[in-house]
């Protein structure tokens, strides 16, 4: 075999075989910072040029720990480019499990109402959600998921470039507007991204409290007026 060449004595005195030399004191561990998942969600929408890229950058985002229970990512439903575009609260089983936003029985209902107006998600709408993965259980959003879609969401309406933003419920105000309160908030125009946005209720809200419709349809008419005003 190869001679093991002979030890050289260490400076200022010889190691004895076997011995390991004086430790040399670590430095302090220096600390990352950790990625602020709202500014890699700012810099993901801002990056993404088109619609598809922006479902790309979403599809991407590793923050959110709900992609992780998630079946499908639902981005979308509907036209892009439409006049109108509803944001709704998040996806629930049935769109999770299809993919598409709003196909629930509160999504029947909420395509009755639009037929009533003459808009559908075939021709005339354009419909996402605040959350694009199903909360477990179908949990409310919670302020850290919004925080972190936020990004996402004004860069989807800067994409999509509707006229007139609806926002569907509770969940939808409070990411858009950053206010709650759907029965005060509803029937009053706000502002959305530079964009007139109108409140209104969810309908899974109206399919458990049908004496809420009248106010439905009278933000509906307005909706219909608005569109008409513009035309």
């Amino acid at each position: 075999g190869f001679a093991s060449p002979a030890r050289r004595p260490a400076p200022g005195g010889a190691v004895p075989p076997g011995a390991q030399p004086p430790a040399v004191p670590a430095a302090p561990p220096v600390a990352l910072p950790e990625a602020d998942p709202v500014e890699e969600a700012e810099a993901a929408a801002r990056a993404a040029g088109s619609l598809d890229a922006l479902r790309a950058a979403l599809d991407a985002f590793a923050h959110c720990e709900l992609k992780r229970g998630a079946r499908n990512l639902v981005f979308s439903d509907g036209v892009p480019g439409a006049r109108v575009m509803l944001i709704g609260e998040a996806p629930g089983r049935d769109e999770d499990r299809e993919g598409r936003p709003f196909v629930g029985r509160a999504g029947q209902l909420l395509d009755r109402m639009l037929a009533a107006i003459g808009l559908s998600r075939a021709d005339s709408v354009y419909i996402t959600n605040v959350l694009p993965w199903r909360p477990p259980n179908n949990r409310d959003p919670l302020p850290a998921e919004i925080a972190m879609m936020r990004p996402f969401l004004r860069r989807h309406v800067e994409l999509a470039a509707p006229e007139i933003v609806v926002l569907v419920g509770n969940h939808a105000c409070q990411a858009v507007l950053d206010r709650k309160g759907i029965t005060r908030l509803r029937g009053t125009w706000a502002e959305a991204y530079g964009r007139p946005a109108l409140p209104v209720f969810h309908p899974a809200y109206l399919l458990r409290t049908p004496a809420a419709k009248r106010e439905a349809w009278a933000d509906l008419l307005d909706i219909n007026a608005r569109l008409g005003a513009r035309t």
